[in-house]
């Protein structure tokens, strides 16, 4: 049994604004995956690490990734959805991996992922037979709105706001997402829908996902705040 780490890295980030793709976007001296790759590829449980492209991406090769030489994988198979950008990587790594490996699923947009978080997911999940992800509890106050007004306060006990890396065993994560939802979002949710319970793994704000351009700014300051893959 072994663990593997797939990053889809397809998207154009639009939300952010801008030409350059979400996950290109300098951040702390190197496009923004380079900071969720290098923790990824330094980590001693993890055997390599596949990075899902689009087909046609032509701004991967405008970096250096010597530093990771060997131990990344480039998979130009990305889809038109983050879902089916994980099916086409799990499909395309199977001849490397097993179906019991462990495959760790993480967003090119959280640059400030740690070992110490990797080490947390793997204790917590690694004995279980379905998996889980990183997570955090919800400490605010829920609204749900429609044309920015208030329709109802939804209670918070029991509500945890889902991060990644979400790891799952190959073969498991690969059924789940045989038939793709336009409503699955993450993996956890594909695999709830053929009927098992990821455990939840608690996190903390640090491995923020960056969504908007103040994001940036949260990320960048974390990153420069520490000395390493701590």
């Amino acid at each position: 049994m072994s663990y593997f780490a797939l990053v889809p890295a397809a998207g154009s980030g639009a939300r952010m604004g801008g030409a350059l793709p979400k996950q290109y976007l300098p951040l702390a001296g190197g496009p923004m995956i380079s900071h969720a790759l290098s923790v990824l590829a330094s980590h001693p449980r993890i055997d390599k690490v596949f990075v899902v492209l689009a087909e046609d991406d032509a701004h991967w090769t405008s970096y250096n990734w010597l530093p990771f030489a060997g131990r990344l994988k480039i998979l130009r198979c990305g889809g038109a959805t983050r879902a089916e950008s994980v099916r086409n990587g799990l499909a395309a790594m199977a001849d490397a991996v097993g179906d019991d490996d462990w495959i760790m699923v993480h967003d090119a947009a959280r640059p400030c992922l740690t070992h110490t978080q990797i080490d947390a997911l793997i204790a917590g999940v690694a004995e279980e037979d379905v998996g889980g992800i990183l997570a955090m509890p919800v400490a605010d106050t829920m609204k749900r709105g429609i044309g920015g007004a208030i329709v109802e306060t939804v209670p918070r006990t029991g509500m945890w706001q889902a991060q990644t890396p979400q790891m799952f065993r190959h073969g498991v994560l690969s059924e789940a997402l045989v038939t793709l939802s336009p409503d699955i979002t993450d993996e956890a949710s594909a695999v709830e829908a053929i009927g098992l319970q990821p455990r939840l793994i608690e996190a903390d704000s640090s491995n923020l996902k960056v969504t908007y351009p103040f994001d940036m700014q949260i990320a960048e300051w974390i990153l420069q705040s520490r000395a390493g893959p701590a």
